[in-house]
């Protein structure tokens, strides 16, 4: 896998993929439309963020490449990789557990607060791509 040359994509298998963290200078694309809603991604080597319909829904610290990004109604799943570790935010329901899985393994439940984010921490050095998947609990 590699960064997303045009910062973002629409997959053949109805994903999205999105980020470049090998650029300098922050670049964005917006109102990039996907599935009658728009999109809108900031990204470069110190962070990428995603937007739906201008609300918060993935953020990494350092940037980083999202793959095969996913939405369903149990959650999100997709591949990151990065030069660094990353520190990763997503937008998700309020007040709901999921089950964070990084790797293929679980790393536990978590719960979202009033707002809905939940952050994990995904080791992305030496590693090609790392498989990220949220479900509820």
């Amino acid at each position: 896998m590699a960064v997303v040359s045009e910062l973002i994509r629409k997959e053949a298998d109805g994903s999205i993929s999105f980020g470049n963290y090998e650029l300098a200078k922050k670049s964005k694309v917006e109102d990039f439309p996907f599935e009658g809603d728009l999109l809108k991604v900031k990204t470069f080597a110190e962070i990428t963020k995603l937007e739906k319909n201008g609300l918060f829904l993935y953020e990494s610290v350092p940037g980083t490449a999202v793959n095969g990004f996913k939405e369903t109604e149990s959650g999100v799943e997709f591949t990151v990789e990065a030069s660094k570790d990353a520190q990763i935010t997503l937008g998700l329901e309020e007040d709901t557990v999921y089950e964070v899985f990084v790797g293929g393994v679980s790393t536990g439940a978590v719960q979202t607060g009033l707002g809905g984010k939940l952050s994990i921490s995904v080791e992305t050095q030496n590693a090609d791509a790392v498989a990220v998947k949220v479900v509820k609990a």
